[in-house]
């Protein structure tokens, strides 16, 4: 059996791999408490984070096609289908199928989707500012550069 202290010496080399020290951890907690701070101000309006990333792709370019959305928010699985299925039931949005090609299914804010539009917003840069109190707008900016390219070369 080893010892503790090879052990030792062998994680210290490793130790920007680890949890709770490397990245991707770091960006998981992050998000998660960020999720966690957004979730508790949308929940007078019950909705969710991910009620709002679409909500922000058609705020942006109304009637994208589901694949659209998923494509822009870079969505991995399924998981959308039963989001957009959801606030359909909460009357934010409607589909309908491509008059040109009926493969694809556009989705289309209500007049109830398009007034969150003066809503939502300022709850999300609460949670932002919030988040990145005490951190210099230039030092924002850096951060979403290397967030950026860190998705990049993951993709």
């Amino acid at each position: 059996m080893p010892s503790s202290s090879s052990n030792a010496d062998f994680l210290k080399q490793w130790r920007y791999a680890l949890a709770p020290y490397n990245l991707g951890y770091k960006l998981k907690l992050a998000s998660q408490l960020m999720y966690r701070d957004f979730l508790e101000r949308l929940e007078p309006y019950g909705l969710t984070p991910f009620h709002y990333l679409v909500l922000c792709c058609l705020w942006e370019e109304d009637g994208l096609s589901t694949t659209g959305i998923a494509d822009k928010l870079k969505q991995l699985g399924a998981t959308l289908t039963g989001v957009v299925d959801r606030m359909e039931e909460r009357n934010l949005v409607y589909r309908e199928r491509d008059s040109n090609d009926r493969r694809i299914v556009r989705v289309w804010l209500t007049e109830e989707g398009q007034q969150l539009m003066k809503a939502l917003p300022p709850l999300g840069a609460e949670t932002i500012n919030k988040a990145t109190q005490n951190i210099s707008q230039v030092d924002q900016e850096a951060a979403l550069k290397l967030i950026d390219q860190i998705v990049e070369n993951l993709l």
